[in-house]
């Protein structure tokens, strides 16, 4: 399990609106070769903004985006259901298990992503 991907900081004109909030997401990728329950897993930004995964289990080499904004959950995508942006220019993804050891985590800037340790490698 790993954080695959962010698009982060929806600014500018409407940057309030659900649309733009839903623009906002982290992917979580499953690279192994079976299923794993995400129940209790969470995710977090740099200012303690937590979501966290209930009923959901992540296919086998799958990936769920996990939006900011408000929706309907799906297998692909899943809705913190907020009313405010999360991820920032500079910020960082921490998931972590269901027993609240970090699994893996990606910091950024307004240029690029730093500090990601591997990519695909995390393990659960």
């Amino acid at each position: 399990m790993y954080i695959s991907n962010v698009r982060y900081d929806s600014t500018g004109r409407g940057a309030r609106t659900n649309v733009a909030l839903n623009q906002q997401w982290v992917a979580v990728t499953n690279d192994s070769r079976r299923a794993v329950n995400l129940n209790g897993w969470s995710l977090s930004d740099a200012a303690g903004h937590t979501f966290t995964f209930h009923h959901y289990s992540l296919g086998a080499r799958a990936t769920v985006r996990v939006h900011t904004g408000v929706g309907r959950d799906t297998r692909s995508d899943l809705y913190q259901d907020r009313r405010s942006q999360v991820w920032d220019k500079s910020d960082t993804a921490k998931l972590r298990n269901d027993r609240g050891r970090l699994v893996d985590q990606i910091s950024w800037n307004q240029h690029r992503a730093t500090g990601h340790p591997r990519q695909g490698g995390g393990r659960h």
